[in-house]
């Protein structure tokens, strides 16, 4: 998964959960933020951050904001890369056999599914994001999640396999875990899911400022 244009800039503020000013060479630049939840300790005044400039010359924001530098980490935190980034990894051949049809936003009845993959039976796959980091071991969610809490009980009642990928968008972390101080509601359905015979996977991912590629399996502690 690959940013076409990136410029590095530093955080001042975020005025709300779609835009935040950014110092780009000597000026402020407003720019939009690729994630809607809260990020309150990765975008801090002074931050490093990663602008990937927009190819519709009709928008009202010429950059998305899509990583930051949190010491010596670079996180990616564009909402739409964990979803592009196991797309990618799935149709190389991981998890599925190859050749296996991956097709994502997959509708099931009234609910959509982020990956179906036909092998030949349908298996459903959600793929969750994670960007918040407490001394090497990484949460999900970084704030409640009611969505989130409903796909995993649609998956443990769905009658073939399922999976739910956490895509932790950094390296070189702990394990990951359920955020149960944030939304224990989301904690519990994980660990019914899990009972239920859903498949829970993490994986972390190569980051640099112009992309993010899956990497390597993360422990998982429920």
């Amino acid at each position: 998964m690959k940013y076409d244009s990136i410029k590095e800039g530093r955080f001042i503020d975020r005025p709300n959960r779609f835009i935040a000013h950014v110092e780009l060479a000597g000026r402020v630049e407003t720019v939009h933020v690729k994630n809607t939840g809260r990020c309150r300790e990765l975008l801090v005044p002074g931050a490093a951050v990663y602008l990937a400039e927009g190819q519709n010359p009709a928008r009202k924001t010429r950059y998305d904001l899509v990583a930051v530098r949190k010491g010596e980490r670079l996180i990616n935190m564009d909402s739409q890369a964990p979803n592009a980034a196991a797309l990618e990894w799935l149709r190389a051949g991981h998890l599925f056999p190859a050749g296996t049809e991956i097709r994502p936003e997959y509708t099931v009845g009234d609910s959509r599914f982020d990956i179906a993959a036909f092998t030949p039976e349908l298996a459903l796959l959600e793929v969750k994001g994670v960007t918040l980091e407490r001394d090497g071991v990484v949460l999900f969610p970084d704030a409640p999640t009611a969505r989130g809490t409903k796909h995993l009980r649609e998956l443990a009642a769905f009658p073939g396999e399922t999976y739910v990928l956490f895509v932790i968008q950094m390296e070189n972390v702990r394990y990951f875990a359920p955020n149960e101080e944030t939304d224990p509601a989301f904690a519990a359905a994980l660990r019914a899911a899990h009972a239920a015979g859903v498949h829970i996977l993490a994986y972390d991912c190569k980051v640099t400022p112009e992309s993010m590629t899956l990497n390597m399996p993360v422990e998982i502690r429920l």
